[in-house]
Formats: structure tokens, sequence, C-alpha cells
């Protein structure tokens, strides 16, 4: 038998079928399904497997925002804070002091064979409550001495006149007896650095203070500046912290107050000043064009903190609980500051330590201790890689 082909013996060939356009639209749609639900979770995973400090649910938060969900995240936070406000009236559930780490700061006095110029001591606060409790606003020496010169000062103070069962806390920072430096951290701003992410060992004898720095890069509104290298572009009329070479720092808005020189080493930008010219900011109470982030919002009360520089050159750090940001620039204008930025809210993202040595020539044995009691991370942060962007603190060797 001969088949149509005119092969002798061959079986008959079925013809070839084009692709079933239907089947098709089923396996991308199945591969989109897959991408969505087996790439965002494996990124989720990498998320939260990743080193630093953070908890599970800052990851989980953080992670969120990374993957466009950020106005969903400042919505729930809104909310939960507008619903969860501190509560009015009351007192203070701990007393003012000086807060110490292990070890004796008494001990570390420098003594110098010449006269060190140092910076005037800031005046007391007047607190915003009507029956301030012992210390509110006065200024208390805190950390070593040079030629029985205070390094630092400490106070605490009421947000105003309704949540008086808060304390929020300030340090007053003198930079011609202490030199400041900038840390990137282990996610904030990003990139490969060569500073380390903590303050490393063979520095640790001379820190005595650390604290946060500002908004994630991409909320800052600003740019990042250190040692000769650029995470983001430095933005013109943005607040910005400014540390020298020989490691004075200072509050200042960038292209007004202070620009690029090579005496500059590093640049924290974040908004837009909240003080200026010692007065409070127009704008500041409705955030007016978004100058100062979308977060959580300018009139919520919650952790905030921030930094300035007052008249004489001095640097102080305010940070605590039930501040918006009028009642953080306040707090900051009553201490005398002359320019002052918001740094970074909610409870996790704020930190102010103090750190000493149990054995002076020991660099494992330094210690913190935080500023404020009901501060959310531990007195050791920075001594260990962090997740964000930090501002460390030593003392100058003279």
């Amino acid at each position: 038998m001969i088949d149509e082909t005119g092969a002798e013996g061959a079986e008959a060939v079925e013809p070839t079928r084009p692709p079933d356009p239907r089947r098709r639209r089923k396996l991308v749609a199945l591969a989109v399904v897959v991408a969505l639900l087996v790439l965002p979770s494996r990124s989720f995973a990498i998320a939260m497997s990743a080193p630093g400090d953070m908890s599970p649910s800052e990851k989980a938060v953080e992670w969120l925002r990374d993957h466009g969900l950020g106005s969903v995240v400042n919505g729930v936070q809104h909310w939960w804070y507008s619903s969860h406000p501190p509560k009015k009236g009351g007192t203070p559930s701990h007393r003012i002091g000086v807060a110490s780490p292990p070890g004796s700061w008494q001990a570390r006095s420098v003594r110098t064979h010449t006269t060190v110029a140092h910076t005037p001591a800031p005046a007391d606060l007047v607190s915003p409550a009507a029956h301030p409790v012992p210390d509110e606003g006065h200024w208390l020496a805190v950390g070593p001495r040079v030629d029985g010169i205070p390094t630092m000062y400490e106070t605490q103070i009421r947000p105003d006149a309704v949540h008086t069962s808060i304390l929020d806390g300030l340090v007053w920072m003198d930079p011609k007896l202490l030199r400041f430096a900038l840390h990137p951290g282990l996610d904030e701003p990003g990139g490969t650095w060569t500073d380390a992410p903590d303050v490393p060992m063979d520095e640790r004898l001379a820190l005595v203070a650390a604290f946060n720095g500002g908004f994630r890069q991409r909320d800052s509104g600003g740019g990042f500046y250190l040692d000769g290298r650029t995470a983001a572009p430095l933005v013109d009329g943005a607040a910005s912290l400014v540390i020298d070479r020989d490691g004075t720092a200072t509050v200042a808005q960038w292209g007004r107050d202070v620009s690029m020189s090579s005496d500059v080493v590093a640049v924290r930008q974040d908004l837009h000043l909240i003080v200026d010219h010692g007065r409070v900011v127009p704008g500041l109470a409705h955030n007016a064009h978004d100058a100062w982030g979308d977060s959580v919002g300018q009139d919520v009360l919650v952790w905030r903190s921030g930094v300035c520089v007052d008249g004489n050159g001095g640097v102080i750090y305010a940070y605590g609980d039930g501040l918006s940001a009028m009642s953080l620039a306040g707090i900051l204008q009553r201490a005398g500051c002359v320019r002052a930025m918001e740094l970074d809210v909610y409870p996790t993202a704020t930190t102010f330590n103090f750190y000493g040595a149990v054995e002076s020539d020991n660099p494992a044995s330094v210690l913190g201790a935080k500023m404020l009691p009901n501060q959310d991370k531990p007195g050791d942060r920075y001594l260990s890689p962090d997740s964000r962007d930090f501002v460390a603190v030593f003392e100058r060797r003279f």
C-alpha cells in the first residue's frame, strides 16, 4: 500500500498544531502569580534575615516601604499614634538625674598644660509645665571633664503644659572639647563603605556619646556625604549636620550658611530647618509644601529627635515622647538654638547613649547607658553593627 506521500509502508504524519493562545495566556498568568508570590517572599525572607539591630517588626515595615507601600505604612502609623496619644496630666515616672554608664567618669578628667578653649555653658530652660519637677530644665554636668570643665550637660523637660507625665531629654555638647564623626549604617544610606557601621574598637576608649541620624535616605529630601564620597547628592536649602576635618560639628542650611570645601568631611541632610535665626520657622505647623516629610505627620505626638547649634556654637541634641514637630522645635528654641533640624522619628529610631569604660585601658570593657530610661533601643547600641547611620561623639586629645 502506498500512502499519500508515496512512501511505501510509512505511517501517516499528524499535522503540527498551532500553539493554543489560551494555554499560553494561562502559563503567563501562572508565571506572574509565581513571581508575585515567590519572588517577594524570597525578598522578604532575605530582608528578615539581614544583619543589624532592627527587630523583625522593624524589618517588615522597612521591607513594605521598599516595595511601594510607604504610603500605606504611613497611614497606618498615623492612625495608630493619633488613636493612642500620650495621656494628659500626671507626673513623671522617674526622677531627673545624670545618666552614667558603668565605669568611672569622675576618673576621666583630662589635665592639660595649656589653657584650653571651651564653649560657654548653656542657660537653663523654663518648663512649660505649671509645676516643674526638681531639676527640670536645669543643666547637669555629665561626662568627662577637661581641666575641670564639663564636656557635656544634660537636662529633661516636659514637652508641653498638657502631657506632664513625660520628660524629654536634651544633651548639650561642647564642640571645642569633643569631636563628632558620622558613621554609615548597614542599610542607610546604602552602598559599601570603608567606615564601620559601629564604633571601632580602637576608638572606643575616647567614645562618650552617640545619637541617631535622620530619615531614611530616600525620605530625607537631602543628601549624604562622607570622606569624599557622595551617597546622595547634597541639596541646596536642606537642613544639614556638617562636620569639619577637625571634628567640629554645626547645623546649617546648605548653600546659605555653609557649602562644600576641603574642610568639610561629612554632611548629613534631613528635610528643612525647624528653627532658624532663633525662631520656629513659618509653615512648620502645617508642613507647608511638604518641606518636613510625609511620614507620620507633623502634628502627631510621637517620639522625635532633633539637633541644633546654639548662639555660642554648642551642639544640642533633643529627643523623647509626646512631641509634634512644633513642640520639638519649641524645646530646641528654648534651649537657645539658632538653627535646628529634625532627625528621625518613632521610638525604635531615636537614641542617645552615653559610654564609659569599666577598665580604663580596655576598649572591650566600654559599656553604654540610655540618656532617657524609657528609650526603646538599648544602651549598647552602636557598639555593634547598626542598620542606620549615626553620629559618634569622642573626647578630643589635647
